[in-house]
C-alpha cells in the first residue's frame, strides 16, 4: 500500500487557476498582476507554515512563464553560484530560503542586485518566517524586504474540503463531503499530504474496481500504516 503513495504522479500540476486562495485572495490577485506586467514589481517574498501553499504558488508562477516560452527557474532550497542570467529570463523562484547554505545566500544576494540594476526579471522567494525573523545574512534579509511581502495563510477545514473536491473533479470523480472529513481526521492535515492520499485512494479504487467510500479509504489507510 505504501507503494501506492510513492508511485502517485500528479494528474494536474500546480497553477494559479487551481490554487484555492482562502484568505490569500489579495496575494493571488497581486501575483497575477505582476506576471501579466500590470504591476511594476520585481521582488515578492511570501512566507508561512509548512503546507500552506507556498510551493504551489512558486511552481504555478514558473509554469505561467514557461507556457509563454519565457525562461524560468524554480530552485527548492538551493541556488548555485554558477547560476547566470539570460536575456529572456522571465522569473526565478527560490523555495524555502531559510535552508540556503552560505554560498547559495551569496548567490541570491547577487541575483537581487543584478535584478535591481537590470529590472527585467521577476524574483519570487518563499520562506517559513517573515524576513526579519530569518537566520540569514543580514544584507540578504534586507533585500528580502525590498519588494512586497505577504504571509500565506493556511486554509480552513472548509477550504481544504473545497480544494479536495476540486482536485477530485480534475481527476474525473466526485468526492463526497463525509470522505473529506474522514481524510481531515485521519491523515496529516497539510494540503499536500491530503492530496497525495486522495490520489492514492483514486488509484486504489480503480485497481480494486470499487467505489470510493469511507470503508475503502479506511482499508487503504490501514494498509499504509
Amino acid at each position: 500500500m505504501t507503494q501506492l503513495l510513492l508511485d502517485i504522479k500528479p494528474s494536474v500540476g500546480p497553477s494559479l487557476a487551481n490554487f484555492v486562495p482562502g484568505r490569500n485572495l489579495e496575494l493571488l490577485q497581486m501575483l497575477k498582476r505582476v506576471i501579466r506586467a500590470e504591476e511594476k514589481e520585481h521582488f515578492v517574498y511570501i512566507w508561512g507554515r509548512l503546507g500552506c501553499g507556498k510551493s504551489h504558488l512558486l511552481q504555478a508562477v514558473i509554469d505561467y512563464f514557461l507556457q509563454r516560452q519565457s525562461v524560468a527557474h524554480y530552485f527548492p532550497a538551493e541556488l548555485t553560484p554558477e547560476f547566470r542570467f539570460t536575456d529572456n529570463l522571465g522569473c526565478v523562484a527560490i523555495d524555502d530560503v531559510e535552508r540556503l547554505h552560505d554560498d547559495a545566500q551569496v548567490a541570491l544576494f547577487n541575483v537581487y542586485n543584478q535584478i535591481r540594476e537590470e529590472g527585467n526579471t521577476f524574483l519570487l522567494v518563499s520562506g517559513s518566517l517573515a524576513p526579519a525573523q530569518l537566520n540569514l545574512r543580514q544584507d540578504l534579509v534586507t533585500r528580502l524586504g525590498w519588494g512586497l511581502v505577504y504571509q500565506v495563510h493556511e486554509l480552513t477545514e472548509e477550504e481544504k474540503i473545497e480544494a479536495l473536491q476540486r482536485h477530485a473533479i480534475e481527476r474525473g470523480f466526485n468526492l463526497r463531503k463525509e470522505i473529506c472529513w474522514y481524510l481531515l481526521r485521519h491523515v496529516k492535515r497539510d494540503l499536500s499530504s491530503l492530496m497525495m492520499t486522495l490520489d492514492a485512494l483514486d488509484r486504489y479504487s480503480l485497481v480494486h474496481q470499487r467505489q470510493i467510500t469511507i470503508p475503502l479509504l479506511r482499508k487503504l489507510l490501514h494498509g499504509i500504516s
